[in-house]
């Protein structure tokens, strides 16, 4: 008798219930929405890297721009420029050691 309950059990299950096409069909979604958030995540992941980069590239080449800045800065204050400036463009001179006067506080 319970072999016959168990055959006929066997035998009406073969068709699929509503729960397990409904159980198959959440599966399925769930891959299909995990595969769409691994492609998602790693083409975000890239651009963020590629920013990143470009970013990197902007910083270097602004470093490099800044010591071209203190290299000209430099060049333009140095002492014997400004001693020539003097001298040539302004008449200045160079006073005797007499006719500086030291002043106190």
């Amino acid at each position: 008798m319970a072999r016959k309950r168990i055959l006929a059990s066997a035998a009406v299950s073969s068709t699929p219930t509503r729960a397990a096409v409904l159980g198959l069909v959440t599966l399925w979604l769930g891959v299909l929405l995990s595969a769409y958030a691994v492609v998602w995540t790693t083409h975000d992941s890239r651009q963020k890297i590629n920013g990143l980069e470009s970013l990197r590239r902007q910083a270097a080449d602004l470093q490099v721009e800044w010591g071209q800045y203190l290299l000209e800065q430099s060049a333009w204050a140095a002492y014997s420029r400004i001693e020539r400036l003097a001298l040539q463009d302004l008449d200045m001179i160079i006073p005797d050691s007499e006719k500086i006067v030291m002043v106190k506080e």
